[in-house]
């Protein structure tokens, strides 16, 4: 069975405005349960330097729908724990949260293929789940325990998985880090690109406009993402860009505005981005998305805006509660199997949080392991007998 259906972000009661878009598309609602449908993106692409973008028109299945808010939920949940423990002083250091911004990250790892790659800032223990870390190698990396991706030596800003390059602690320098991966894909000549993510603060870096050059001369598979979420730091977009269409920043680089809190439109451009630059060379997406908590936890977030502002959000553009809406009027999932998805994530997340407060610390002789990829000395400063591969079996993590 299939269902058409267009949305609007912009109504606080979604069902209302749901059942308004389902009257307009002609669909007729039904007791029985379909297993695909069309749907209008929210909002529509801005262009830059394109005659032709992203489908707005997209396919979804009842598989993708259950997929998308499972991960979308899960980051949620794994990044309010996260935020738990940081309070709970069980996390130390720096620790930047994604909450809000869940379908910029879900919709892009959608539209990834295998040999595809993705390079980000420091808010990135969502992207590490997905990237294939479980929540417990999140968590205990998180934790600085044993289990942790990267065995608890990297903490929140420095997680790494398969094709995942990796938090970046340093602002902006990931994006020539992800024009020199992208470099890599042509080198090799698989076909894969590499998604470089910067947030509106870091798009202000020199660094990222050289990015764009080298990108341009060389027609490298990169795909620049300005995660544009409203606040570099604590200070407000307008007062720190004298250019906010940061989709446009490229020059002579073609860009696409998306609706970042949007699963399926992040989806869409990301599809339209990665087929692009096999082609033709880089291209920038500005995904317009908000984050709820502070730019860290040291940061409560409510010395540069409103309460009010925060929870308007939360109320109008939710990228979950919205999404949930969508799939439950379309007929793709029940308000059962929603349940049934938050309480086997809710249980998951609860499990793993327990492990990362309870798990093992490396021992000292840890600190100087890891020095090199392929370590060409018999012996480094001492190292005898120590044998970390025993973690990479714990709890399915891989190292």
């Amino acid at each position: 069975m299939l269902r058409t259906l267009s949305r609007c972000s912009e109504m606080p009661i979604l069902a209302k405005q749901l059942q308004n878009n389902n009257v307009k598309a002609g669909a007729q609602k039904s007791k029985k349960y379909a297993t695909e449908a069309t749907v209008q993106v929210n909002r529509p692409f801005k262009l830059h330097r394109l005659d032709k973008g992203p489908e707005t028109s997209v396919t979804l299945t009842k598989e993708d729908a259950t997929k998308y808010y499972t991960q979308m939920q899960t980051i949620r949940r794994i990044e309010t724990s996260a935020g738990n423990l940081y309070k709970e002083k069980i996390v130390r250091g720096f620790c930047h949260l994604y909450s809000g911004q869940e379908a910029c990250a879900v919709g892009m790892k959608a539209a990834m293929r295998e040999q595809d790659n993705i390079i980000s800032a420091y808010r990135v223990h969502g992207w590490t789940y997905l990237m294939g870390v479980p929540p417990v190698g999140v968590l205990a990396e998180l934790t600085g325990r044993q289990t942790g991706c990267a065995m608890g030596k990297g903490g929140s800003m420095h997680m790494y998985a398969p094709n995942f390059y990796g938090g970046n602690g340093i602002v902006g320098a990931q994006v020539p880090l992800g024009t020199g991966v992208a470099l890599a894909c042509k080198y090799k000549g698989n076909g894969g690109v590499c998604l470089a993510l910067y947030g509106d603060g870091a798009a202000n870096q020199g660094q990222v406009f050289e990015s764009y050059n080298m990108a341009a001369l060389w027609k490298l598979p990169a795909i620049f993402v300005c995660e544009n979420n409203n606040y570099a730091m604590g200070t407000s977009s307008e007062r720190g860009s004298s250019n906010q269409d940061y989709y446009t920043r490229g020059d002579v680089v073609p860009g696409i505005w998306v609706d970042g809190m949007d699963v399926l439109a992040v989806r869409s451009a990301t599809q339209f981005a990665i087929e692009y630059v096999n082609k033709v060379g880089p291209i920038l997406l500005e995904t317009n998305t908000y984050r709820y908590s502070g730019h860290s936890m040291s940061d409560p977030g409510t010395s540069y805006r409103t309460r009010e502002e925060i929870q308007e959000v939360r109320q109008k553009r939710d990228p979950i509660t919205s999404f949930k809406e969508l799939i439950i009027e379309l007929g793709l999932i029940t308000t059962e199997e929603i349940k049934e998805i938050d309480t086997k994530v809710r249980k998951e997340i609860d499990e793993a949080t327990t492990f990362a407060k309870n798990d093992k610390e490396l021992p000292i002789s840890g600190l100087w392991t890891d020095v090199y990829s392929a370590n060409l000395e018999p012996k480094i400063r001492g190292l005898t007998g120590y044998d970390i591969a025993h973690v990479s079996q714990r709890k399915g993590v891989n190292h």
